[in-house]
């Protein structure tokens, strides 16, 4: 693997810069491969430059300009990445919002925007449409693929070729929205300047060691926004990135194999259903250099699987982070698996590992309340369970058009900001920091408070058990715990049989021995859209007071 590059410094702080400069160093090194009607097409970097600097003199054409946003709905592909690039360097404010957030929320994040502009596929611009209120603001309209009436101009209508002088941006001038998942709560639009992406292709690169020339196997449409800054081709399989738990596994090892793909990230369901198939077919990812896997916790037997796919030297890195801040801490599979996962399993939480480099990370008292101000006298010391806050250049220092969102889980700190991600955590005595699980998603007894991440990993070693969610139903004042569980597709036990043998397993341990009730639940739990891996407990909490209620009766 080539030796990474040295820290580059952006002409006028523009993170769009990173593709001219990729184009000059290496004009014809691969930048986007994607499958498109059965084969390979692929773009250079200086292809994918000049059709950028020409999308970007059609944009300003067409009205776009500087400080403008524009919402761009359309799964990864050579033209979503021209569009991309195109867009960041005439300095407008890219929008991405997933469609796998559901109508309801994509309807309520578009209209939060306020867009002036929206470049979409045909499917998004019939939306569009039926649904006209969010657009209401919307002036310019540009269509990715095959155009339907009324959607402007394709990007092929609006290429003009010649060179384009990228805006100087500052390092804190807006460059992208990013909405967050919104599983326990409406999804939050994060505003992130040139600056956070910056920082962010940075820490990446360092953390990981990731150089240019690199392939990485894209399955994530945000890591458009890196690629190119990071110098390497970005592969994009055929699956819905959309559903990355319904992905083909003989299409993704298609794609690593062919591609000579060095490099990957995944959530967690992807990564399940691809070890569990090379584990099936004895099946091994020789040419992968790391596997990066985030969106969600990721269990130990999905841990333990992929690794064991990989050569020799490789490991999967689960990093911490969120929409707002990522990454934040960083561990390897190597570290996990010979001696983290073993506290995990006795109810101690989910180390997550040390913090990157330029970001601080400190653990304070839990509140539901705002915190308006910081001092260093909220800080707990190691051991003490407590939120998660940080600050750093990869940190997004606000959302966009909600103060009262701001002010909960924003601290100020004289000109800087610390962002208060909603975890519960903890160090422990070697600077790792250890979560437990969401502040709102802690279930609050007479006793005390129990964490999901703490208790769910004791239950989730029984072999019948796919994964636990503890969740709390509250009749009274405290809630009473309860362990929902999904079986594994294939395990033979009846649901009293595998309830009674839980509550014994979870009388070994403290962390665990409040959990009275047990419910089987029928199916696969609902997860997030985004990576289909972060359990909806609010909707399991709902489902399981229906259930203890219907006892009763």
């Amino acid at each position: 693997m080539p030796a990474p590059a040295d820290d580059v410094v952006m002409p006028h702080g523009n993170i769009a810069s990173h593709l001219s400069l990729r184009a000059a160093e290496n004009p014809d090194g691969r930048a986007v491969v994607a499958w498109e009607r059965g084969r390979w097409r692929s773009r250079t970097f200086a292809q994918l430059d000049a059709e950028s600097d020409a999308l970007a003199r059609g944009f300003t054409r067409l009205g776009v300009r500087r400080g403008m946003r524009v919402v761009v709905m359309a799964p990864p592909s050579p033209d979503f990445f021209a569009a991309v690039s195109a867009l960041l360097k005439l300095g407008a404010v890219l929008v991405l919002v997933d469609p796998g957030l559901g109508r309801r929320s994509v309807l309520r994040c578009l209209e939060s925007i306020a867009a002036e502009a929206f470049v979409g596929v045909s499917a998004a611009h019939l939306a569009r449409v039926f649904f006209p209120r969010p657009f209401r603001t919307v002036r310019i309209l540009a269509t990715i693929g095959p155009k339907i009436p009324g959607s402007g101009p394709t990007l092929q209508g609006l290429h003009d070729p010649g060179p384009f002088v990228i805006a100087p941006t500052a390092p804190d001038d807006p460059a992208a929205i990013l909405f967050t998942s919104g599983v326990t709560g409406l999804p939050k639009g994060a505003v992130f300047t040139h600056g956070n992406l910056q920082a962010q292709v940075e820490v990446l690169r360092r953390t990981y060691g990731i150089a240019p020339g690199e392939v990485d196997l894209s399955t994530f449409a945000p890591f458009a926004l890196f690629a190119p800054a990071l110098g390497v081709t970005s592969v994009i399989p055929d699956m819905d990135t959309g559903a990355p738990a319904r992905a083909d596994p003989v299409k993704l090892a298609h794609a690593i194999f062919t591609q000579g793909c060095t490099t990957m990230f995944g959530s967690p369901a992807l990564l399940d259903k691809l070890s569990r198939w090379a584990q099936k077919t004895d099946v091994r990812f020789n040419t992968l250099e790391r596997v990066i896997c985030a969106g969600a916790p990721v269990r130990f037997d999905i841990l333990d699987r992929m690794a064991g796919r990989l050569r020799l030297g490789a490991q999967v890195f689960t990093p911490y982070g969120a929409t707002e801040a990522l990454p934040v801490t960083n561990v390897g599979s190597d570290e996990v698996l010979a001696e983290t996962a073993a506290r995990t399993l006795q109810g101690h939480g989910i180390c997550v590992g040390r913090p990157v480099d330029g970001v601080d990370v400190r653990v304070v008292p839990l509140t539901d309340g705002p915190i308006d101000r910081w001092s260093d006298e909220l800080v707990l010391p190691a051991g003490a369970i407590g939120e998660i806050v940080v600050r750093g250049p990869v940190v997004s220092r606000s959302y966009w058009g909600s103060e009262e969102t701001n002010r909960l889980a924003k601290i100020r700190a004289g000109g800087d900001v610390l962002h208060r991600m909603g975890d519960v955590g903890y160090f422990d005595d070697r600077g790792r920091l250890w979560i437990c699980g969401r502040k709102d998603e802690r279930v609050r007894t007479a006793s005390g408070d129990l964490f999901p991440l703490a208790v769910e990993p004791i239950f989730d070693q029984h072999p019948a058990v796919r994964r636990t969610a503890l969740v709390g139903v509250k009749p009274g004042g405290s809630h009473i715990p309860v362990l929902v569980v999904e079986k594994e597709p294939e395990a033979r036990i009846r649901p009293d049989v595998l309830a009674a043998e839980l509550l014994a397993l979870g009388e070994r341990h403290d962390a665990s021995r409040d959990v009275r009730h047990v419910l089987v639940y029928p199916g696969t739990f609902p997860v997030d859209a985004r990576h289909e891996a972060k359990i909806q407990r609010a909707v399991l909490a709902s489902w399981a007071a229906k259930r203890l209620d219907g006892r009763r009766g």
